[in-house]
This record gives structure tokens, sequence and C-alpha cells, in this order.
């Protein structure tokens, strides 16, 4: 998920009493929950790097082993430089930080898993992709309740509420101008933030009352694992409601099936079925009579071919699919004898997130 939505589980989870296990036990906590996107540096690899290096190396089993140690490692480095010119601080301590690093760790593929995305929780041993499809990359209701409590654990000075302030501001102009996001969703986002700033005024903060405001992170940990839980486990059923229905209408060989998360909406999807040759795709709804609205064609593959094939073998096309979890190729001819191959993936039809195009000529090499 998005460096906020990680963030915000650090910062629950300290505020939640985890902060109390050893000094230094909130940066370990707020490091671990991001350091696995240190392959941010991927993106300046060139095109597509990103897509084919992201959620790999430093989001799989062996780097879940290190980054705790390494996180640890550092912070009693930093403890014995800090305690150089403080001496009377408190000392911290190795194990307590290696707990609390390891839960923060933990947290990141986890969340990252949950959305259709995807991670590579083998790496680098498999380089399998996994997907949970369970939030949508940017989840605003992580945001509000888990930044809610935050900002009620950390707002006792003006500075830090006018930074709060420019956040919720930030974060309204993303639900409310974004034309997928219904109605009703963008009218509870509005009444959860009237609600935080109503607690916030009527005295419970982090200083004023930090018992209360410890219970009600744990609380609100709780609710956004309940909430996590629950859009997974209603992928099963509706997963085998979608297979039943493409079935009824002569579908067959049916392999997997997505229904993708929608902005700020837990009640609807992006339904991506695969087959053999082609891919059926519709919308999702849970509270739709019919819940499944399958879409007029379904999408080709062609993916087979001597074109696909060279294709296949441009640098920017094999760092796509490495990613790509449903692609399809459309291919036309080119006035030079040539041909010109664009590579989509099923859960972007509107190209999101960008395609490939390949440019081949007569002999179908790739072109620049």
């Amino acid at each position: 998920m998005d460096p906020i939505a990680h963030t915000l589980t650090g910062g629950a989870l300290a505020a939640a009493g985890l902060k109390r296990a050893a000094p230094l036990a909130t940066a370990a906590l707020l490091i671990g929950a991001n350091a696995p996107d240190v392959d941010v540096v991927a993106y300046f690899g060139g095109d597509y790097a990103s897509l084919a290096h992201r959620r790999g190396w430093t989001h799989g089993v062996l780097a879940l082993v290190l980054w705790p140690f390494i996180i640890t490692g550092a912070l009693l480095a930093l403890d014995r430089w800090r305690r150089r010119s403080r001496p009377d601080l408190e000392r911290a301590r190795a194990g307590p930080l290696l707990g609390v690093s390891t839960i923060a760790v933990l947290t990141h593929p986890t969340l990252d898993w949950l959305n259709n995305y995807g991670m590579r929780w083998l790496m680098p041993f498999d380089g399998r992709w996994f997907y949970g499809d369970a939030l949508f990359i940017i989840d605003p209701w992580v945001w509000l309740v888990l930044g809610g409590v935050l900002f009620l654990a950390y707002s006792a000075k003006p500075a830090h509420v006018a930074a709060w302030s420019l956040f919720a501001v930030a974060a309204s102009a993303l639900v409310l101008t974004t034309d997928e996001v219904p109605t009703a969703s963008r009218v509870l986002w509005l009444v959860g933030l009237a609600g935080f700033a109503a607690a916030r005024l009527a005295g419970v903060d982090g200083s004023a009352r930090p018992r209360t405001v410890a219970r009600a992170a744990a609380v609100a940990l709780c609710a956004v694992g309940a909430y996590m839980a629950s859009s997974l486990l209603a992928n099963f059923p509706a997963r085998a409601e979608v297979r039943a229905v493409l079935e009824r209408a002569g579908v067959e060989d049916i392999g997997n099936i997505m229904i993708g998360p929608m902005p700020a909406d837990p009640f609807a999807g992006q339904v991506v079925a695969e087959t053999r040759d082609a891919y059926y795709t519709g919308r999702w709804h849970w509270l739709a009579a019919p819940r499944f609205e399958p879409s007029p064609e379904p999408i080709p593959k062609n993916d087979g071919g001597p074109i696909v094939e060279a294709a296949r073998a441009a640098p920017s096309a094999s760092r796509y699919l490495v990613w790509s979890r449903f692609p399809y190729f459309q291919i036309e001819s080119a006035g030079d004898g040539g041909h010109i191959v664009q590579i989509d993936d099923a859960r972007y039809p509107d190209a999101r997130l960008g395609g490939v195009i390949v440019r081949l000529d007569e002999n179908l090499e790739p072109l620049p």
C-alpha cells in the first residue's frame, strides 16, 4: 500500500502502547513499517524497472528475517551516540527493539499483499506474485481510522494541529474529487473527520488523556484488522458466484478470478476472470441485483505467435511482464512492413499504470 498507510500503521502501534517497550521503540516501529520500500530506488532504473524489481528482494522472506536485525543494530548505534552527550538517558535494549522491529516489518508486506498490485513473499527463492485483492492500493478508511487516532495522540501543540489539518485537507481533496468514489463514501469520510475533530475539541489528546488515546489506538488497529479480514474473506463467495454466472453463460475452462477493490467502496469490485484465450471482465457490487454485471465482450489475450514472442523479448516488455498478472496483446501493422505491439494488463484496462508499446521491424527485431 502507500507509504502513508505504512507510516500510520507503525505510528498506531506505537500509540497503542508499544512505544513504552523500550527507548527508540517508536523509531523502530516507524522505520520498520517502511523499511522494505527502500526498493523505491528501482524507479531510477529506467522504463518499467520499478514494476520488475519492486516488492521483491526487500519484501521477501529473506529480507523479512534480516530487516529487524538491521534496524535494531542501527538504533543501538544511535543510542550509544546520543548517550555520549546525554549519559542520563535510559539505555535502549536489543531484545525489545528487535521485537517491535519485527512486528513493524511484518506489517509492510502484509499490507502490500492486500491489494491487487501484488507481493512476492518468497523472494529471492521464488518470484511468484501473491494477491489479496482486498483493499485498494490507497485506502482512505485506513487513513481515516489510524490517522484519526494519531491526530488525537499527537496534537498537543498548535503546530501539530496545523500539520494534521493540512493532511486532512489533502486527503479530503483526493477522496472528494475522485470520480470513482461514491457519494455515500464521501459523506462518511466527512462525518469521520468531524468525529475526530469533535473528540479533540472535547479534550481527548495524548497529553491530557493518554490512557484513553492508547485504548483508542488499540481499538483502531483492531477495527482496521477486522475490515481487512472481512474484505479478504468476502472474496471467496464472490469469486464462486462470478464463476457460476460465467459457467451458466457457457464460458469454459475458467482459471484465476480477480475481484479487485475499488477506491473507497468496500462493496464494489472490478472482475477479471481468466480463460485459456481471453479475459472476461465486469463489475461486482454486493448491494446490487444482480451482484455481477459482465462486460459485453471478453478481452482476447492474443498471446501467441512469432510477433508476440518477439515483442516479449524487448527489454521494456520483459520488465512489464515480470509484474503483469493478466497480460494481453494488440498487434497493428506498421507502414514499413513492421509491427506495433501494445501490451496491457486486464487489471488496468484504462492503462492507469501504463502499458508497453513495442515496435518491431520487418525482421521482428525491436526498434528503439
